[in-house]
């Protein structure tokens, strides 16, 4: 059996409880070939770079597999034939990364940046004197 990381990206009117059940019917399928699924990521609605189908946004879901390629092929042919997945991708990897996906890591590194340049310079600068009496 391989190592496989599949990334799909789910419609933005889909609620996270649809996505959840997605990921579960693939997990199902996998397992019913006799693979496994270590690692289940949802990354969340997050915006696309480009639209996809008149689509802005997205839902992430990234997939830790070990699986025959009987078992990834029935997956995909199931993603192919969902209209609700935007985009899927599947690559053979050497090992498994158990630790959290740089999409993960960077979605938790932009809380703490600013979101415009503008909003970081307002305060900078900017002195005001106030007269006592």
């Amino acid at each position: 059996m391989s190592f496989y990381e599949t990334v799909f990206i789910v419609r933005q009117d889909s609620t996270p409880a649809q996505v959840e059940s997605l990921a579960q019917d693939y997990t199902k399928i996998i397992r019913d070939h006799g693979g496994e699924v270590s690692k289940t990521e949802f990354c969340g609605l997050r915006t696309l770079a480009y639209r996809i189908k008149k689509n802005k946004k997205g839902h992430y879901v990234l997939m830790n597999v070990q699986s025959s390629p009987a078992g990834i092929a029935e997956m995909e042919r199931l993603i192919k034939l969902n209209e609700n997945i935007l985009r899927h991708l599947t690559v053979r990897v050497e090992a498994l990364d158990p630790n959290p996906s740089p999409l993960m890591q960077q979605k938790n590194f932009q809380i703490d940046r600013p979101r415009s340049f503008d909003e970081d310079q307002d305060d900078v600068g900017i002195t005001t004197e106030t007269e006592s009496v």
